[in-house]
């Protein structure tokens, strides 16, 4: 498996390597494998991850506290996933429902958000329009 160092998954993401280590610290992505030196030695997988997170960010408008909710959550699916279809935990079922509750709220505000997208998009293209309109009646004269 091909690792590689913080050098170069700040090139491949555009992030800083200070930004890279600070989304370390405060747990967005997990520690990763260090060499015998202690240099941090990054997967595709984690490089990937981060990509997701800049995604996240920047598409979505995410908050880094969002993310860090948002990463659990996964986090405590995949965990529970396992042990529910084993048990009948019910405690555990009640903390999906939870979760899928607190997933529709954030479905539900990634539609208002991009419905207000495609609203600043359709006025965006408006004013497009009436910029390229003035200007072909300025070379008509």
């Amino acid at each position: 498996m091909k690792r590689l160092k913080i050098d170069d998954v700040a090139k491949a993401t555009g992030l800083t390597k200070r930004t890279i280590r600070y989304y370390e610290e405060i747990g967005l992505i997990k520690p990763p494998a260090r060499s015998d030196g202690g240099t941090r030695l990054y997967t595709e997988e984690e490089i990937e991850q981060l990509k997701q997170i800049i995604a996240a960010r920047e598409v979505l408008g995410f908050s880094l506290q969002e993310l860090q909710h948002f990463l659990s959550l996964k986090e405590k699916i995949a965990a529970h996933r396992a042990e529910l279809l084993q048990t009948a935990d019910h405690e555990k079922r009640r903390e999906l429902e939870q979760i899928a509750a607190g997933l529709r709220q954030q479905i539900a505000m990634l539609d208002e958000k991009m419905k207000k997208m495609e609203t600043l998009k359709q006025e965006l293209k408006q004013m497009e329009q009436r910029v390229n309109t003035i200007l072909q009646e300025g070379r008509e004269e």
